[in-house]
């Protein structure tokens, strides 16, 4: 599931702090706990290390790694269990100055569900996991074509995952003996139709029943792919979830990579064309019925309190501890948050009117 702007903001704020801390030695202890796991188990392991760690020879670095296991034992003892998406937690000496000790312990739930179970000292906190999560995780169809296969995949974030490979029975273009061209050319027509429809049947299995689904990509060499679109295959419904049409050199994996990069500046314009469609709404609203929106920071807190908020859109320059506040605020009235960017002429109009708006549940006077 993707992502909401909120989840994104709050993960990347806890990534930004935790990743410029260094330990002098293998001192900074990583937690991932998964899904479901068992939280005592979790502190036992942690008490055998302190075991293990009174064994590290340099005393600095034994009493940094012994107290900060001691920390996160405090620290998920406050837990009764493991919260439903797992929970990652990190704990060292942050300070600055060599020889001082300054022993701090983080820990978020993931908005995805960690699958596996790690624990590490080094020099730096293991945050790979948690920033493959923070990335963008909007799902796009991919379909790639010519007359000799067709190859459907699922673009999720940055990863590909292949889903179908059909292969034509199209002949090539030398004749065998004894066929007229004429006959030899209604066979490969016709052996075009019966792989077209077969390619745009499994297309329809696979991409219909994604709500999901942010559009389909579609590419591949030659003219294959226009004629596909173009003919009678492909049902309307696929059609308009179709957003990009580009040339590729290849089929198969290499020719998803490429259609993928090819298509860089459609799948930005799609994240971009999200919040300009919120926004107009925003600003439809202000021109024929204002009373049902708000604008300007104390406005907008008056009416999150009252709880007359539909959709608070704040402007990415608004600091994280604001924007932190008011999402839990939101959350109690079941109000969606976006965070809009300054990269649209709506996102610069809203930070210009003052960076706090909303679209109300119903007129207020």
């Amino acid at each position: 599931m993707a992502l909401t702007s909120i989840q994104r903001r709050t993960l990347l704020k806890f990534i930004k702090q935790l990743e410029p801390v260094r330990g002098r030695h293998t001192e900074l202890v990583s937690v991932y706990i998964p899904a479901g796991y068992d939280l005592n188990k979790i502190i036992q392991h942690l008490a055998q290390e302190q075991g293990t760690a009174s064994n590290i020879k340099d005393a600095t670095t034994r009493k940094n790694v012994v107290d900060s296991l001691e920390r996160m034992i405090q620290h998920l003892r406050l837990f009764k269990m493991t919260p439903p998406h797992g929970l990652a937690v990190f704990s060292g000496n942050v300070a600055l100055r060599e020889g001082q000790q300054d022993i701090e312990v983080y820990s978020i739930e993931p908005p995805d569900p960690l699958n596996f179970r790690l624990y590490r000292c080094d020099k730096t906190f293991v945050l790979d996991t948690l920033k493959e999560i923070s990335e963008k995780k909007e799902t796009y169809g991919l379909v790639v074509m010519d007359k000799r296969e067709g190859n459907i995949a699922l673009l999720k974030g940055k990863k590909i995952i292949p889903l179908v490979t059909t292969n034509s029975v199209v002949p090539g273009k030398t004749r065998a003996g004894g066929q007229s061209a004429h006959r030899f050319e209604q066979l490969r027509e016709g052996a075009a139709k019966e792989f077209y429809n077969k390619l745009a049947e499994y297309v329809k299995e696979q991409f219909l029943p994604m709500t999901e689904l942010r559009g389909i990509l579609v590419g591949g060499p030659g003219h294959t792919k226009n004629e596909w679109l173009d003919g009678n295959f492909i049902t309307d419904l696929i059609k308009r979830k179709i957003i990009a049409v580009k040339d590729v050199g290849y089929t198969g994996d290499f020719g998803l990579q490429e259609l993928v990069d090819r298509c860089q500046d459609v799948l930005a314009n799609e994240e971009i064309s999200k919040e300009k469609v919120i926004m107009q709404k925003f600003f439809d609203a202000l021109a024929k019925t204002p009373t049902k929106v708000a604008y300007g920071e104390i406005q907008v807190r008056k009416a999150l309190d009252a709880g007359v908020v539909e959709t608070l859109l704040l402007s990415e320059t608004i600091d994280d501890n604001i924007v932190e506040e008011l999402s839990e605020k939101a959350e109690q009235f079941g109000t969606s948050v976006e965070v809009i960017s300054t990269e649209t002429r709506e996102g610069v109009q809203l930070r210009d009117m003052g960076r706090f708006a909303a679209i109300l549940r119903y007129e207020t006077h």
